[in-house]
C-alpha cells in the first residue's frame, strides 16, 4: 500500500463506534509490528486490547506521565526477556538481543519521585542570593585591643563588673550637633508627653535605628542641655538616688536583651586536675516594677530618664506596658539630606542636590547592597558623599566605603555573640546568630524552613560551646513577627516552587541583597571555631528529602567551598558524596558545581570529578556523573558531555546505576540553554554503534518526554524556559527552539522504533500527549511536531495505535477533540 493510499484510508478518525478502534491497518499488521517492537506489543495491541486497555493498563495511564507504573514494571523484566525475534534498526543493521530492564524505570525520578529535585525557582533564588559573592573585609586592629571597621568600634578586651556606678555628662557640642541634624521620628510628640508624665520612657528599636538620637533629643529638650549617660553595666534596679542629677536627663542603654547576670564559679569536670571558670546566672528581669521605682527616684530629683532596649522578647513585653514605645527609624532620605546640608552648608547651593544625586547612582546603590539605610548609616553615607563632592575621595574609594556597610552590620551581629562563653546566658545571643545565618541560606524562602533550620543550628552552636549541657528549645520565645528584625529581615507573602505547582508561603528575606554573602562570609572567614557546627548543620540539611531544603543548603555549601576549598571540600562535600543516600549525593554534586563557578576553583573540582569517575566506587562515580549535568564543573556543555561519555563507555550497557544519573545529566544539559550541541552529540553517540552509548541516548530522550522542565533546573539562568517550567522538556524545547524539531524528531523516532526502549518511550510519549491535551499551547506544538514522527507506515501505525489506546482508556479517556487534532497531524506526515 502506498503512502497516498495510507493517507486516504486514515483521513480522519470518525466519532462513532469504529472511530479510534478501527482495525483496518493498526491490527492487521501484527506481524510487522511484532518485529518492529519486539513481538509482544503487537499481540497486546492486536487481540488482547479488543475491548480497550482500560481494565488492564488504565491505572498505568492514570497520571500525567502515564501513571504509577512501579507495580506493573516490577515483573516486566521476565516478559521482556521472553521477547521473540531480532529487533531491527531503521538503517537495517541488526542488533543482538539485550536484556531491556535498563528501561524498566526510564521515566522514574532520579531520587525516587518525579519532583524530588524540586522546582527551578528554588535553585534560581539560591543562586541569586550569592551572586554578589563575599567581599574581603577591611579591618584594622590596634594595640589596645580595639577594632575599627568603618565607623564601628569593637572592644575585644573584656570588661569587669565593678561595684561602683559610673555616669557622665553628654558633651554640649554633641547635643548642639544633634540639634542641627536630628530628624524627628514618627510619634516624637507622644514620646515627649509620655516622658513628661511618667518621667521614664523605654524606647525599643534596633541599633542604628535612631533611638539613641531620639532619646538625647528628648532629654535635651526637657532639661535644656543637662543630659547624662548612665553606666550600661548596671541594671535599672541598681540605680540609686545619689546617682541621679538634679533636673537632669539620664540615658541608660541596656546591654542585654532580657537578663542581667553576675559571675559565679562553675566546675567543668570534677576530679583530679579539675578547673573552674566563671559562668553567668540570671539574677534580675527588667519589669514595670523596676521602672516604677526608677520613675519615683527621678520625680524626687525633678529629673527624666530614657532606657534603650533592643528589639526582642523584652521589648515586646515592655511595649505592652506604660513605659514602652517603639522608635521607628526616620526616613533615611531625610536623614541623608540633613547631614549633607550640615556637611556642605558652606558650599554652593547645588552641592546638596548633586551629592544626593550621587547617592542614587546605580553603582552606589549596588555597592551598598541595602534596601533602606538606617539613620546611622545614612549619616555615614552623607560623610562619604560630601568628601566625594569636595574631591577628597574618588569613585573607587567611595564604592569601597559603601561596600563596607554590610560588612559592618555583619561584624556587629557576630562580634562576641557567645560571651560570656557559657549556657544559658549565651543562648539568646546564639539563637539570634543562628537565625541570621539561616536567613542567609534560606533568603526569600519560607519562614518556617528558615526558623526550623535556625533551631537546628542553634543546637549545634550550643553543644559546641558547652558539650556537657545540650540545650532545649523555648516554646514561646520571640514572636515570629518580631524575630526577623533581629536579622534585618522582613516577612512577606511569597510562593514556593514545588515543580508541578507553586504554593503560597510566608517568606522571610533580608532587606538587602548583599547581607546574605556578608553574613556567611563573616562567620566563615572570621570565626574558625564556628565552621565545625555550621558544616555539620549544612550536611544535615543536605540530607533532607525536601528539595526546598537541600537545594538551598547545597548551593550555600558550594559557596563556602569556593571561599576555602581545602576546608570546605573535606568537611562539606566528601561526607555527602560517599553516602548511599541519593539526595545527599545530589547535594554533593550541586555543591561541587556551584563551587566551580569560581574559575580559580574549577580546576580543583575538575580534578576531583576525574578521580571519582575512575575510582570504581559507585557512590563517587554517580556523584561525578550528576555534577557534570550542571556545565560549570567542565566549563562547557561539550566538556560535560565528554566527561559523561568517558564513564558510560567503560560500563555495561545495562548498568542502570551509571546510566540513570548519566541520562539525567544529559537531560539537564538539554535544559541548560544550549540544546543544539547536546542533540548533535546524541546523534553521534547513536551512530557510534556502541550499545551503552545508545542506551544513554534513549534514556535521555525518554526523560525529556516525561520530566517537567522545572525539575531539570541548573545553576545557570535560562529565562526562555521559564514560561514552560511545568511542561515536559521536549515541549519546552519545541516552543523555544523550533529549529531543533527535526533533530528532536529523529532521536525520538529512533527511541520509539528500537525494541529495547520502544515500550518505555511509547508510554512516556503517551503521558506527554495526555498533558498536551489539557494545555492548548502545548497541543499546538505537539500537533506541529507529530508529522515529523509519522514518516513511514510503521511510525503512523505506532502513533495511531497509541491514540486509540488513550481514547479507549476506560478510566481516563483522552479528550476526543485533542485526539482528533493529533490524529490529523499524524496523517499529515503521510503527505510529506
Amino acid at each position: 500500500m502506498s503512502d497516498e493510499d495510507d493517507a486516504g484510508q486514515h483521513d480522519g478518525p470518525p466519532d462513532g463506534g469504529q472511530g479510534y478502534g478501527d482495525r483496518s491497518e493498526a491490527q492487521d499488521r501484527g506481524s510487522d509490528r511484532g518485529s518492529d517492537r519486539g513481538g509482544d506489543r503487537g499481540g497486546d495491541r492486536g487481540g488482547d486490547r479488543g475491548g480497550g486497555r482500560g481494565g488492564e493498563r488504565g491505572g498505568d495511564r492514570g497520571s500525567d506521565r502515564g501513571g504509577d507504573r512501579g507495580a506493573d514494571r516490577a515483573g516486566r523484566g521476565d516478559r521482556d526477556g521472553d521477547r521473540a525475534g531480532t529487533p531491527e534498526r531503521p538503517d537495517g543493521a541488526a542488533e543482538q538481543p539485550r536484556e531491556p530492564s535498563v528501561f524498566a524505570a526510564a521515566d522514574r525520578g532520579l531520587l525516587g519521585g518525579e519532583g524530588d529535585t524540586g522546582g527551578a525557582d528554588t535553585a534560581r533564588q539560591a543562586v541569586r542570593t550569592w551572586a554578589g559573592g563575599g567581599a574581603d573585609r577591611l579591618t584594622t586592629i590596634h594595640g589596645d585591643g580595639t577594632v575599627f571597621e568603618g565607623n564601628q568600634i569593637f572592644a575585644l578586651s573584656g570588661s569587669d563588673r565593678t561595684s561602683h556606678f559610673v555616669q557622665g555628662p553628654v558633651p554640649p557640642e554633641t547635643l548642639d550637633h544633634l540639634g542641627r541634624v536630628y530628624c524627628a521620628t514618627a510619634g516624637y510628640g507622644r514620646m515627649r508627653d509620655r516622658l513628661t508624665d511618667h518621667r521614664v520612657l523605654v524606647l525599643c528599636g534596633e541599633p542604628g535605628s535612631g533611638r539613641k538620637a531620639t532619646a538625647l533629643a528628648l532629654l535635651d529638650e526637657l532639661t535644656r542641655g543637662k543630659v547624662f549617660r548612665l553606666d550600661p553595666r548596671h541594671g535599672v534596679d541598681e540605680i540609686t538616688e545619689d546617682v541621679l542629677q538634679e533636673s537632669g536627663g539620664h540615658l541608660l542603654e541596656l546591654l542585654t536583651d532580657d537578663v542581667r547576670t553576675e559571675s559565679e564559679p562553675r566546675t567543668l569536670r570534677p576530679g583530679p586536675g579539675e578547673h573552674s571558670f566563671f559562668a553567668r546566672r540570671p539574677v534580675t528581669r527588667l519589669s514595670e516594677l523596676h521602672l516604677d521605682r526608677f520613675g519615683d527616684l527621678l520625680r524626687g530629683r525633678d529629673a527624666y530618664g530614657v532606657v534603650l532596649v533592643e528589639n526582642g522578647e523584652l521589648a515586646d513585653r515592655l511595649l505592652r506596658g506604660r513605659y514602652g514605645m517603639y522608635c521607628a527609624p526616620p526616613p533615611a532620605d531625610e536623614v541623608l539630606r540633613r547631614h549633607l546640608w550640615h556637611q556642605l552648608r558652606s558650599e554652593s547651593d547645588e552641592a546638596v542636590g548633586d551629592a544626593r544625586a550621587r547617592a542614587g547612582r546605580r553603582d552606589v546603590v549596588d555597592a551598598l547592597g541595602l534596601e533602606e539605610l538606617r539613620p546611622r548609616e545614612a549619616a555615614r553615607l552623607a560623610d562619604h558623599l560630601a568628601r566625594h563632592w569636595r574631591g577628597e575621595v574618588g569613585d573607587e574609594e567611595l564604592l569601597t566605603e559603601c561596600a563596607s556597610f554590610v560588612r559592618s552590620q555583619a561584624r556587629e551581629w557576630f562580634a562576641g555573640a557567645d560571651r560570656p562563653g557559657a549556657l544559658p546566658e549565651a543562648l539568646p545571643a546564639l539563637n539570634a546568630v543562628a537565625f541570621r545565618i539561616a536567613v542567609a541560606v534560606f533568603n526569600g524562602s519560607a519562614y518556617s524552613l528558615a526558623a526550623e533550620a535556625a533551631e537546628l543550628l542553634a543546637w549545634e552552636l550550643a553543644v559546641t560551646l558547652d558539650p556537657e549541657h545540650p540545650p532545649g528549645r523555648r516554646l514561646f520565645g520571640t514572636h515570629a513577627e518580631h524575630r526577623p528584625v533581629q536579622a534585618r529581615a522582613v516577612l512577606e507573602d511569597g510562593e514556593l516552587d514545588l515543580g508541578p505547582a507553586k504554593v503560597p508561603v510566608r517568606a522571610v528575606r533580608f532587606q538587602g541583597e548583599a547581607l546574605a554573602a556578608a553574613v556567611l562570609g563573616e562567620i566563615w572567614h572570621g570565626y574558625h571555631n564556628v565552621r565545625g557546627p555550621v558544616a555539620r548543620w549544612l550536611r544535615s540539611l543536605c540530607d533532607d528529602p525536601r528539595p526546598e531544603v537541600w537545594v538551598r543548603a547545597s548551593v550555600a555549601a558550594g559557596v563556602l567551598c569556593s571561599w576555602d576549598w581545602i576546608h570546605g571540600f573535606r568537611e562539606l562535600v566528601v561526607p555527602l558524596a560517599a553516602t548511599d543516600e541519593p539526595v545527599a549525593r545530589m547535594a554533593a554534586a550541586t555543591a561541587l558545581a556551584e563551587s566551580a563557578r569560581d574559575p580559580r576553583v574549577r580546576p580543583a573540582v575538575a580534578a576531583v570529578l576525574k578521580d571519582w569517575a575512575g575510582s570504581g566506587e559507585d557512590t563517587l562515580v554517580r556523584t561525578a556523573l550528576l555534577a557534570h549535568g550542571y556545565v560549570l564543573a567542565a566549563g562547557s556543555v561539550t566538556g560535560s558531555l565528554d566527561a559523561l561519555a568517558r564513564v558510560v563507555r567503560t560500563r555495561e550497557a545495562t548498568d542502570i546505576d551509571v546510566l540513570v544519573p548519566a541520562s539525567f545529566s544529559v537531560a539537564r544539559l538539554l535544559a541548560s540553554g544550549e540544546p543544539a550541541p547536546v542533540l548533535r552529540r546524541l546523534r553521534r553517540w547513536l551512530e557510534d554503534g556502541r550499545l551503552n552509548l545508545a542506551n544513554l541516548v534513549h534514556l535521555a530522550v525518554i526523560r525529556s518526554l516525561s520530566t517537567r522542565t522545572t525539575h531539570l533546573w541548573g545553576l545557570r539562568e535560562v529565562p526562555e524556559l521559564d514560561g514552560h517550567a511545568a511542561r515536559p522538556l521536549l515541549v519546552a524545547l519545541l516552543a523555544t527552539r523550533p529549529d531543533l524539531a527535526p533533530e528532536l524528531a529523529a532521536l525520538l523516532r529512533d527511541t520509539l522504533s528500537t525494541a529495547r526502549s520502544g515500550e518505555a518511550a511509547l508510554e512516556a510519549f503517551g503521558g506527554l500527549l495526555r498533558r498536551a491535551a489539557k494545555d492548548p499551547e502545548s497541543l499546538r506544538h505537539v500537533c506541529a511536531f507529530l508529522p515529523r514522527l509519522a514518516v513511514d507506515r510503521r511510525d503512523r501505525d505506532r502513533l495511531r495505535g497509541l491514540l486509540n489506546e488513550l481514547v479507549r482508556d476506560r478510566d481516563r479517556p483522552l479528550d476526543r477533540g485533542a485526539a482528533r487534532r493529533m490524529w490529523n497531524a499524524v496523517t499529515e506526515g503521510a503527505n510529506r
